[in-house]
């Protein structure tokens, strides 16, 4: 994909507010980030409209962040009917049962340790690979966990603002 203006990024630009609103939201759950987004369009290309996640993203407050990882279903478990979160988990699809029973379990451990669901950029990596990520997380401080939080938000808020900017209608 390009950094300039593809025919998702004009349509998104020339939408009105509500519904511009909704696709951002689509992309992150967090109101604040959405708002920040909102306020800067229209964005020149789809460049502009990363930087402004990217910025958006690092000012997300606590509260803030946690509206965000409220959107994302756990690792394992997509939305039943929401293509986004079954295809960015397509990589636990294939898993073996084991590997899901250890997955369900470390997550609920997590959750626990956290108070949010663990959160990962899984598009393109393996249930293996998640799992292995889990193991290593589950050991870090709240505040070294919040810092990965943000990095994996940001990149999968990348990857949807991709979908965003390349589809050409809202249909």
């Amino acid at each position: 994909m390009t950094s300039g203006t593809t025919p998702g990024l004009t349509r998104f630009n020339a939408s009105d507010e509500s519904a511009a609103q909704a696709e951002l939201h689509e992309v992150c759950a967090s109101s604040a980030w959405g708002s920040k987004l909102l306020a800067q369009r229209p964005f020149a290309t789809v460049e502009a409209l990363f930087e402004a996640s990217d910025a958006a993203t690092a000012e997300l407050t606590a509260d803030d962040l946690a509206e965000a990882m409220a959107g994302h279903p756990p690792i394992g478990r997509p939305k039943p009917g929401d293509p986004t979160s079954s295809r960015e988990q397509r990589g636990m699809a294939g898993a073996s049962e084991e590997l899901k029973a250890e997955m369900l379990e470390l997550n609920l451990a997590y959750q626990d340790r956290f108070g949010h669901v663990f959160l990962i950029c899984a598009t393109g990596a393996t249930g293996e690979q998640m799992l292995e990520a889990l193991k290593a997380r589950i050991a870090n401080t709240p505040d070294q966990e919040r810092a990965i939080v943000r990095t994996e938000l940001g990149k999968i808020n990348r990857i949807r603002l991709t979908r965003l900017a390349e589809e050409g209608d809202n249909t």
